[in-house]
């Protein structure tokens, strides 16, 4: 760890013990939801709900949106933590009406979470920023999938530009894998990218305030990363730091970077891959990320020596500041 990285870590550590959890009055947890991350929603939300409780917390957990607005009208939370995966929760909705109801939450913004929960914008910053990403062809609802993948190249990804826990991708390595992109296509509403497959390494990187954590190595048992491999197997591999020296230097303040310009702050987290050449390139942010056994973002503080309640209760405080 950097000797910064550690002076940011233990102000951290010693702000969390000295906070008297009076000073959040009652505590909203907002999990659940509509979105297709429902069910991964619900446990994370389960996990900080106990956490918080578990540290003297008034909090609460509220099951979506619409459940929510009632009780903050009737002026029964007076801040909000929000674990809401997907949909309202990511897409900058949710975001927008505490803003206008005034009351502090959780993670980044109306413009952070709005944009990030759009792969192809978000990348389109980026590249509009210098930062790199890995290389990607839009398509429309309705559009030509297997044109959008030739004009791209095999072998490569198609997925939804604005889902999330690998919910509607497919990997394309030969022709005849198109057929089930296709099926899936039609009866998509939204828009899709076709994205290069990238070979080079799987990480991520958590964000919590101005800190990036250390990054993860995701080496899957087989195949790729998808939705088994994240939330149901036990014998996905995950090394952290997923790097050393200059390198994993490199990782967290492209990291910081990307998530930076995406207008995020709070916290987050961001998934980098690296390509045959060694390069790292910048792939999606994720704006409430997961909290469950499995989630990166605890597994990456832990390493750092801040546990799963001091985390909860670190994010929780960040609602104490004013927003940028």
């Amino acid at each position: 760890m950097s000797r910064d990285a550690a002076i940011a870590m233990e102000a951290i550590r010693a702000r969390v013990e000295a906070l008297d959890p009076a000073v959040f009055g009652r505590v909203a947890v907002v999990y659940g939801g509509s979105s297709a991350e429902r069910e991964v929603s619900l446990e994370s939300g389960r996990n900080v709900l106990a956490a918080l409780r578990a540290r003297g917390v008034d909090a609460h957990g509220v099951d979506g949106l619409p459940a929510l607005l009632p009780e903050l009208l009737a002026g029964r939370f007076q801040r909000v933590f929000n674990i809401l995966h997907g949909g309202v929760g990511e897409n900058g909705v949710l975001q927008g009406a505490l803003e206008a109801l005034g009351i502090p939450y959780t993670g980044p913004g109306v413009l952070g979470s709005a944009l990030t929960l759009d792969k192809i914008r978000t990348k389109q910053v980026w590249q509009a920023e210098g930062l790199p990403t890995a290389r990607f062809v839009r398509i429309p609802p309705g559009g030509d999938l297997a044109a959008a993948v030739r004009t791209l190249g095999l072998p490569a990804f198609v997925k939804p530009s604005a889902e999330g826990s690998s919910v509607g991708v497919f990997r394309i390595e030969a022709e005849e894998d198109l057929s089930a992109a296709a099926a899936f296509a039609a009866t998509y509403p939204g828009e899709l990218l076709a994205e290069q497959m990238l070979t080079g390494g799987e990480f991520t990187v958590g964000i919590l305030g101005d800190l990036a954590l250390p990054s993860v190595r995701i080496v899957p048992a087989r195949g790729w990363y998808d939705y088994h491999a994240k939330y149901i197997a036990e014998d996905t591999q995950y090394h952290c730091p997923g790097l050393e020296g200059e390198e994993e230097a490199a990782i967290r303040a492209l990291a910081l970077a990307g998530f930076r310009a995406a207008g995020c702050q709070g916290w987050g987290r961001v998934d980098v891959m690296r390509d045959g050449a060694g390069r790292f390139l910048l792939m999606e942010v994720n704006t409430a990320p997961g909290m469950t056994s499995h989630s990166l973002v605890p597994k990456a503080a832990a390493r750092l020596g801040l546990g799963f309640e001091a985390l909860c209760l670190a994010i929780l405080a960040q609602t104490l500041e004013a927003r940028p």
